[in-house]
């Protein structure tokens, strides 16, 4: 006699919660190969089209421009709406433009695709960030978003290293295409099996009114100070260093991807640890304070290093710190305002973020064609660090709380 059957149950609740966090980040994941593919890619990419540094930094610009312009918007939405559907809509539209992008052989439209691309992956990110801390406790929100941002440092590490060598037999277009593809599968099964995410407090929803009040908070504007640092620092790197070590420290375009490969991955584990760190100590200012610190110094000495094993170095100590404060930093406002204005807070925080990109990723290949040099540009975010250490110990003297009735009524 055959024994008994026995039939699986639906899956339990830490299962579920396991499973919506690991597809969150591995859609975020795939939205970022696309993205970076453009900075690694970019010195085939100018040659075939001809670009010149200031064109490929309006390349861009076009992206990151539209991206932080969207920010308090998308924010305002996730609070109001499920984030699970604006999540959805902007991983398929950023994987079809990702799609679209090499089709295209003229500047302009290539400009244009990337700005569309920038609206929708605003949907992505406030949206992305409600979803994933509604998988954690609540005292481990800085965690839950250090391994959101983590998740587009862990493509890097497959783009940096496998992309080199796979773009000579198959070209950048057609990787394109391929990241695309396996983007929207994803996407795809995230939605069939993905939890639905927190539901907006129907009985106190964020009134438009209210915006005004909050956006007079000055923890808003001291971490927007920060974040405009962080993101111009990460973008000037990310966008420009493969570029950075073909041109100035002459290596190949397969030591780049190497080089960015290994700080890719320093960078994915350092993200989840600063989270992890900040929730177990409960000192996020001293971990904000740590990085910009440090990452002043790294950014003053690479223009002045030489020899390719300390440029790696360099490089790589500075991976650790260079987005380690994610986490912490986009907490402190949801920490100190409350978790009811938390989508438009770190959609506020988001637009400055990505303003300091826009600013970095133009201006950086605007110096090289005017100075021949990316120095002075390494040099300038160094002293913007110093500014983000100022901002950061501001922050420390900020009340630890900012009553709900005080953001209505101010």
């Amino acid at each position: 006699m055959s024994g008994p059957v026995t039939v699986a149950g639906p899956p339990s609740p830490q299962s579920r919660r396991i499973t919506t966090a690991t597809l969150i980040v591995v859609c975020q994941s795939f939205q970022s190969l696309a993205y970076a593919g453009i900075a690694l890619f970019l010195p085939l990419i100018r040659k075939d089209l001809g670009l010149s540094f200031a064109q490929a930094g309006g390349l861009a610009a076009a992206s990151i421009a539209t991206y932080a312009a969207m920010q308090i918007p998308a924010g305002y939405l996730a609070d109001r709406f499920r984030p699970k559907r604006l999540f959805l809509l902007g991983t398929v539209g950023t994987n079809l433009l990702a799609l679209s992008f090499p089709l295209w052989s003229a500047y302009w439209p290539l400009v244009v695709n990337q700005a569309v691309s920038g609206v929708f992956r605003s949907l992505m990110f406030a949206p992305g960030l409600r979803l994933i801390t509604a998988q954690f406790p609540s005292g481990r929100r800085a965690t839950a978003m250090g391994l959101y941002a983590a998740g587009g440092f862990s493509s890097n590490i497959f783009l940096s290293s496998l992309g080199p060598v796979l773009v000579r037999p198959l070209g950048w277009r057609p990787l394109f295409i391929l990241f695309a593809i396996f983007g929207l599968l994803m996407v795809m099964v995230y939605w069939r099996v993905g939890d639905d995410g927190p539901r907006a407090d129907a009985a106190t929803p964020l009134r438009l009114r209210e915006l005004a009040g909050l956006l007079r908070q000055r923890v808003l504007w001291l971490c927007g100070v920060i974040q405009f640092v962080r993101v111009a620092v990460t973008q000037g790197i990310v966008f420009w260093l493969p570029t950075y070590l073909v041109v100035a420290k002459g290596v190949t375009l397969e030591t780049a991807g190497l080089i960015v490969a290994l700080a890719a991955a320093i960078t994915a584990p350092a993200n989840f640890f600063g989270g992890y760190l900040s929730d177990r100590i409960s000192r996020p200012l001293f971990i904000i304070g740590t990085a910009v610190s440090i990452l002043a110094g790294t950014l003053t000495l690479l223009p002045l290093s030489h020899g390719l094993p300390l440029i790696v170095a360099i490089v790589a100590f500075q991976a650790v710190f260079v987005q380690v404060y994610f986490g912490p930093l986009f907490e402190i406002p949801i920490r100190k305002l409350g978790g009811r204005v938390a989508g438009v807070s770190s959609g506020f925080s988001n637009t400055c973020a990505n303003v300091g990109g826009l600013t970095s990723a133009y201006t950086l290949g605007a110096v090289k064609d005017a100075t021949g040099s990316f120095d002075l540009g390494f040099y300038a975010m160094g002293v913007m660090c110093v500014v983000a250490l100022g901002a950061t110990a501001a922050l420390s003297r900020s009340p630890d709380s900012e009553s709900e009735l005080e953001i209505a009524e101010a």
